[in-house]
């Protein structure tokens, strides 16, 4: 009985990674669309023609055979993982071909751009400068996917008595609304809703319209992929810093707290504890950043606090658009940039990192350990925090389970970091990669290159494959693969 439960399963897991398939497979459909506008292109056809075409039949026949419309089985959170595990896992693959069938990477190099890409990490070892426009849409289309997320995307569409431990598996509990289909939903109207709402405000203040297609893409999504070398430094321009600015921010905010500014609920906005906690840390690291290390950079004051605001948001929201190097930068602003990225964005959002929330509850906890020695002992307060669904009561079982992750966040960042120091790197240069690629946020110190060893770009790749999913769900994953292997194997 149990065995035949399990089979069930298994093929429930594998019609939805069929499902999977079918989305990214579609996708690759946009870069052959652009050909149309760029015909010196259309030789670059059938560089995404086939592993589209081949994604989209092979997805379907997995979604036709084993995804039955009548099936109830009741998958939990660590089979949903397994979902999405193994999808994001193909989607790397898959949307890698496109770079290896056209000869402009490695198998390596194209792993990772592809696992930079759906991570919304934004480190790249592709030269935008010869690449073609098919490509580069290509690029943002895969942080478009990666940053809305493909369970949330194909939840949005579909729905099963699955969805929460889909939706929760992918490292996402703002739940938005009553059903998770609605959450899903809404969450793509928001997320489209700002992408459109950047694009416009790009070609309006003089970006042009491909441009500005891609940085709104990579803004809303905190990727970071550019169509210039330079990043938004290309454009010099102040207008397209603000606009890039507001949408990284508008990224880095979780969308269930999207869902209370757009209601106009100004006060209960503000209110919430990750809002509070982004406020505290940009106004906190912009001066001491611009005082400590970018006034010194540069001759101009207004220019010094550009790059300061600029580089801290870019950083703590983990998108990666940069408008100078940081090769010059002294000790003190690159460890200031270390620590923002490891922070990230917020909880339920686009970004990665450490997360506001978890690093906002274990400041609290560590304010609330400090009250509880002044208090008397007789007296009994409960505490909380203020999310987006309303108080919080903070119990024991929570800051463990933050804790937790902090520390095998931790323990990641520093095996990495030796890793490439173990490859001749400087430990400045190692901690700033690492944190990049851990946070998903795309920043460098000319570490990650096409000239890189092939070790560097895949430890790279898996953090940011880690950092992107989050630890938690990935190793329960894997163990209940191993424990099911087991139990089938074992009752023979």
């Amino acid at each position: 009985m149990q065995n035949n439960i399990l089979c069930e399963k298994y093929k429930l897991i594998i019609g939805y990674i069929g499902v999977m398939m079918l989305i990214v497979g579609i996708s690759m459909i946009v870069p052959i669309l652009i050909m149309i506008v760029y015909p010196e292109t259309r030789s670059e056809f059938f560089y995404f023609f086939i592993p589209g075409i081949s994604t989209i039949i092979l997805g379907g026949i997995l979604k036709k055979i084993f995804l039955k419309g009548d099936n109830e089985i009741k998958l939990s959170i660590q089979e949903s993982g397994i979902i999405v595990v193994f999808s994001w896992l193909m989607a790397v693959i898959v949307c890698g071909l496109p770079f290896v069938i056209s000869g402009q990477l490695n198998f390596v190099q194209a792993i990772f751009e592809a696992v930079s890409g759906l991570t919304t990490t934004g480190l790249s070892v592709v030269n935008v400068e010869k690449t073609s426009n098919a490509f580069l849409l290509w690029r943002s289309m895969m942080q478009f996917l990666g940053g809305a997320g493909l369970a949330v995307i194909m939840l949005s569409a579909i729905i099963g008595p699955n969805g929460m431990e889909l939706y929760n598996a992918e490292a996402r509990s703002d739940k938005l609304m009553p059903h998770v289909k609605k959450s899903t939903t809404v969450i793509m109207m928001i997320y489209i809703g700002y992408i459109v709402g950047g694009i416009v405000l790009y070609i309006i203040v003089g970006m042009p319209w491909f441009d500005a297609i891609n940085h709104s893409i990579a803004a809303v999504s905190t990727g970071g992929f550019s169509t210039k070398t330079l990043s938004i430094g290309y454009y010099d321009s102040v207008s397209i810093e603000f606009i890039t600015t507001i949408l990284m921010i508008l990224g880095t905010i979780n969308f269930a707290a999207h869902t209370i500014l757009l209601k106009g609920k100004i006060k209960e906005f503000f209110q919430i504890g990750e809002i509070k906690f982004l406020g505290f840390v940009l106004f906190a690291f912009i001066p001491i950043v611009f005082y400590f290390c970018t006034i010194n950079l540069f001759e101009s004051i207004s220019k010094a606090w550009r790059v300061a605001i600029f580089e801290v948001v870019s950083a703590l929201s983990t998108t990666g658009f940069s408008t100078v190097g940081y090769t010059n930068w002294n000790g003190f602003g690159a460890f200031a940039l270390i620590i923002a990225m490891l922070i990230g964005g917020g909880t339920g959002s686009t970004a990665g990192g450490i997360k506001h929330y978890r690093v906002y509850v274990l400041l609290k906890s560590l304010w609330w350990n400090i009250k509880s020695f002044i208090l008397p002992k007789r007296v009994y307060k409960q505490y909380y925090v203020v999310r987006p669904d309303g108080k919080y009561y903070v119990n024991d079982k929570h800051l463990t389970e933050i804790t937790s992750v902090l520390t095998i966040y931790l323990l990641t960042f520093i095996v990495c970091v030796f890793i490439l120091l173990a490859h001749g790197y400087e430990i400045k240069e190692c901690m700033f990669e690492i944190a990049s690629c851990l946070s998903t946020v795309g920043l460098s110190m000319g570490i990650t290159s096409p000239d890189a060893p092939s070790f560097v770009l895949l430890t790279e790749s898996a953090a940011m494959f880690l950092g992107r999913l989050e630890f938690v769900v990935i190793f329960y994953s894997i163990l209940r693969i191993i424990k099911d292997v087991r139990f089938k194997f074992g009752n023979r």
